[in-house]
């Protein structure tokens, strides 16, 4: 700015520098040379495995177009997602966030699309933005100057897209095509005077795997072959393993998967249920050129099976090549696709300026452990392909072992194109490493943190999260509270769980130790993020039992915690009867639960209905109890709570409780955490909908003991306990009109 330039003119300089600041980032302005930043073109597909690609070492196929931009690139050997499921990898990459900050923890979330993400940032420093393909993220794409996405998961076969302005179009064809031939579409169309974001992201090779016509011929007369580990038993590591629902040998559908027709004859070996959709869509030719190529093969196995020379591990290795071979029928397509968008880039003139990723948004199982799908942490699905061709920076044919992850793809674009990267993007920019050969520096990360929500609602895959380092990977198993440790190095094949063994005793604790660091380097705070118990028969049915409820309303008075409020029922019950019979009354207790499971039934109970005029809220007991959460921890969550319930019920008055005492004596390390919890909770008063009472003096003996006739288990309230609990709120709940 010159010293000549008007004092209003400075100021209203100072503040435009002020306010793009503020929001973390640099503006373009008129002096930016936008034209001279680099192009970014993305091609992502969806649960692309890097066994399947010929770069990464691929014994089962040939990826020529992609391994070109290897060759002419970079290949990253350890790149990790974050959470190994589609949404929620497409979201941390967008945010460069993890799921729980994000919000997109699970398949079935909607994004929110008003925070910040790459493509904004990139808009707001003169480039032109366009996605086309999948998007599945439940909402409408933000950040992009054009987009058409598949609903959902999208088809294979002659498939519908959104458009921009909410119409829907449906096309005639193969889906990788179409989408190739619509990216290629905007991309001699745009503005050729701004830089450009092409994100190309493809359905393939998704579920249920169904190749073009101009595919299914290969492989035909050959045997892919087979993982050593396909018939895993799931030994020496957690008992989890084995409730999977995601088999070859169990779990794959005789028409979706297995491309039969009809009835299903042998429901002792494929699973009956769900039909090929797929099939359905096409037009008659498209179903004869399917017929002339599955029919003799299914013929051929019905007969076999028929007439008993085939074996049950036969069968699992036919159901192997079925599913193997149309899998990569499916990459093939998408091998074609890079290989259109490189020749233009070429021809056009536009390679020498344009970076070209691939990726896609976790990696897959193609028979290892067993297993097809992804979400589990190990290495299969949690490893994705991260391949970059960028012309006179990153040297050709380099290989890094660094550990990156889907987090850091954000920042290295931001840095790539010259925007600043917010200081709430947990990822970390990779372009120092691209320009030195793939070396990081000595500040690079020596771990990345993965976690995964789903706590199996698909798959029976259960919630976990973990660290991995360069050797060394570690799980924890929320459900049964367990720690798998894995040496790579020793067991790259992850068969046997050291953590207990007396060698890897030092390893176990410091990966440990690494796991809770990380935890909170990234904000993880288990308190606050929505989590359901729905594997426990009698807690979903008590949860349906309570929404059934809910959903009618006509509550005066709600009781929301644990297995202390759900006592009532119990112990309780003749007090609840003598004190809120007649007080149209709701017992949303549920025994074991913690702060993260209330939210989550708040979230899916519907509860709105109810609203209450007075809410009773206790929990948290067992946020130390099972874990030992910490008392900041655990007073976040009951503030989501809190919030939770003035958002729904916007006049009902809430009486937040303290926790309960419990243990034997003053010193009880549990009772001191909730102490310490009680300590942050009561600043949550507010003097006009949420009031605070602590009233676990009435529980206690007069040197701060309990006595079994009150608490016989030093926890839980006897019929004496529920009068007293009773007793002390009385007088509050008549001051709050109930």
């Amino acid at each position: 700015m010159r010293l000549g330039t008007p004092p209003a003119l400075r100021t209203a300089a100072i503040l435009a520098l002020l306010t793009a600041t503020a929001f973390g980032h640099r503006l373009a302005t008129a002096n930016d040379d936008t034209a001279k930043r680099p192009n970014i073109l993305f091609v992502f597909s969806d649960d692309h495995a890097t066994q399947a690609i010929g770069a990464y070492g691929s014994k089962i196929n040939q990826t020529p177009h992609l391994d070109r931009i290897a060759s002419d690139g970079m290949l990253f050997r350890n790149s990790f997602c974050a959470n190994s499921i589609c949404g929620p990898s497409r979201a941390c990459i967008l945010t460069g966030k993890h799921s729980h900050i994000n919000g997109f923890r699970r398949n079935g979330n909607r994004f929110d699309g008003s925070q910040v993400t790459f493509p904004k940032l990139l808009q707001d420093v003169g480039y032109q933005t366009a996605l086309i393909g999948k998007w599945h993220l439940g909402t409408d794409p933000t950040g992009f100057d054009h987009w058409e996405v598949l609903p959902g998961q999208g088809n294979y076969y002659n498939p519908v897209f959104l458009q921009m302005g909410g119409d829907r179009k449906q096309y005639e064809g193969y889906v990788t095509d179409i989408i190739t031939e619509q990216a290629l579409d905007w991309l001699k169309n745009r503005d050729e005077d701004k830089p450009f974001l092409m994100m190309c992201q493809h359905k393939a090779p998704h579920r249920n795997w169904s190749p073009p016509p101009r595919h299914f011929s290969l492989y035909k007369d050959t045997d892919v072959p087979v993982p050593e580990t396909l018939f895993d038993d799931y030994q020496g590591r957690s008992e989890l393993l084995k409730e999977n629902e995601m088999s070859i040998a169990d779990h794959m559908y005789w028409q979706h998967d297995m491309k039969f027709q009809g009835e299903n004859q042998f429901p002792e070996h494929f699973a009956s249920g769900i039909i090929n959709r797929e099939y359905q869509r096409m037009t008659d030719q498209q179903k004869a050129d399917w017929d002339a190529a599955y029919g003799p093969e299914n013929e051929a196995l019905i007969n076999s099976i028929r007439d008993g020379s085939m074996s049950d591990q036969d069968i699992v290795r036919w159901k192997y090549q079925r599913y193997i071979k149309d899998y990569l029928r499916c990459v093939q397509a998408v091998d074609d696709s890079v290989g259109q968008l490189l020749d233009y880039l070429d021809e056009s003139g536009l390679a020498e300026d344009t970076i070209v990723i691939y990726s896609s948004d976790q990696g897959f199982y193609l028979g290892e452990h067993g297993w097809y799908d992804k979400r589990w942490m190990f290495e299969e699905s949690l490893q994705m392909p991260f391949i970059i061709r960028w012309p006179g920076k990153v040297a050709s044919g380099v290989e890094s072992k660094a550990l990156i992850q889907n987090i850091d793809y954000a920042p290295t674009f931001l840095e790539i194109a010259g925007a600043g990267v917010p200081d709430e993007i947990q990822g970390r920019s990779m372009v120092s490493m691209l320009k030195n050969e793939g070396k990081a520096t000595s500040d690079w990360r020596d771990a990345i943190y993965y976690a995964y929500y789903e706590n199996a609602a698909v798959h029976n895959v259960p919630l976990h999260d973990g660290v991995r380092t360069d050797r060394y990977k570690l799980m924890y198993f929320a459900r049964t509270r367990q720690w798998n440790l894995f040496d790579l190095q020793e067991d790259p094949l992850e068969l046997k769980s050291v953590h207990d063994d007396p060698q890897y005793a030092s390893i176990l604790l410091a990966m440990q130790k690494r796991y809770w660091d990380l935890r909170v380097l990234y904000d993880v705070n288990t308190a606050t993020i929505p989590a359901t118990r729905g594997t426990e028969k009698w807690w979903a049915d008590r949860f349906q039992s309570q929404t059934r409820r809910a959903s009618q309303g006509n509550a005066d008075l709600a009781f929301i915690g644990d297995s202390i409020t759900q006592g009532w029922e119990g112990a309780g019950k003749k007090i609840w009867q003598e004190f809120y019979g007649d007080r149209r009354p709701i017992n949303l207790g549920i025994s074991g639960d913690r702060t993260e499971h209330v939210i989550w039934r708040l979230d899916k109970g519907k509860v709105n209905k109810l609203n209450p005029k007075v809410a009773v809220v206790m929990i948290g007991t067992n946020n130390t109890g099972h874990l030992m959460q910490s008392p900041d921890q655990v007073a976040q969550g009951v503030t989501a709570i809190v919030e939770d319930l003035r958002q729904r019920w916007a006049d009902t008055q809430i009486l937040l409780l303290g926790i309960f005492p419990r243990g034997a004596d003053p010193f009880d390390l549990y009772r001191l955490n909730n102490i310490a919890i009680n300590d942050r909770i009561r600043k949550l008063a507010d003097g006009s909908h949420v009031h605070y009472m602590d009233i676990g003096d009435v529980f206690l003996e007069s040197d701060g003991t309990i006595s079994k006739t009150i608490m016989p288990d030093q926890l839980h309230l006897s019929e004496a306990g529920y009068r007293l609990w009773a007793e002390a709120i009385e007088p509050k709940l008549k001051d709050l009109g109930l």
